[in-house]
């Protein structure tokens, strides 16, 4: 797409802090990141998000945030890392291209996981089920 700001970054035509690059993907430095290190995956052809990308570029941004997360996480002198990625506008995706965020984390940086609840009575029974039925 020639006005997707992640894609302008893979033609070169907007700078970036390029930590990895191969054939199918592209890495670099979040230019607003949570920790020192964030960095971004993504596929060199465009998609929008895991609904929208092709399975063969999903393997490709696997396989690249594999080999990453081990490589970011050391270089930084992590404690650990986070591994995440917005779908849709209402789940916090900023930047309409399918991308995979890498968070180094250290011991009391602060940031917090969001918050978790048990399930009601019988309700996990019923969303398993409505997730079987969606397969």
């Amino acid at each position: 797409m020639s006005d997707c700001l992640f894609c302008k970054i893979i033609r070169g035509e907007i700078p970036s802090f390029k930590v990895y690059e191969d054939e199918k993907t592209l890495a670099f430095l979040d230019i607003s990141p949570v920790n020192p290190g964030h960095t971004l995956v993504i596929p060199k052809n465009h998609s929008k998000n895991i609904f929208d990308i092709s399975e063969e570029d999903w393997v490709s941004v696997g396989k690249a945030v594999r080999t990453l997360a081990s490589a970011v996480e050391k270089a930084v002198g992590a404690d650990g890392i986070n591994i995440n990625m917005n779908n849709r506008p209402d789940a916090g995706q900023l930047v309409d291209h399918t991308h995979v965020h890498l968070i180094p984390r250290k011991k009391g940086d602060g940031l917090k996981l969001w918050p978790q609840k048990p399930y009601p009575e019988g309700e996990a029974e019923s969303i398993v089920e409505k997730i079987r039925l969606e397969i």
